[in-house]
């Protein structure tokens, strides 16, 4: 096996290293976005859900007053 095919085999592995680490990366940022899009969601109905037990104590003292 000459010089040139050792540096060619090299250049190959370095190559497809390369591409594998690019790989992982975009599968990580995919994994990160989706993530972050399922805590925001998970946030926003945590949300409502304080909103609407404190419309319901507004309504509850509201109707305590009119009585």
């Amino acid at each position: 096996m000459g010089i040139e095919d050792q540096f060619k085999d090299k250049a190959q592995q370095l190559k497809d290293e390369a591409k594998r680490r690019a790989q992982q990366g975009q599968q990580g940022a995919e994994r990160g976005r989706q993530q972050g899009q399922e805590r925001g969601r998970q946030a926003q109905e945590r949300g409502q859900q304080s909103r609407e037990r404190g419309q319901q104590m507004l309504d509850d003292v509201e109707d305590s007053f009119e009585s």
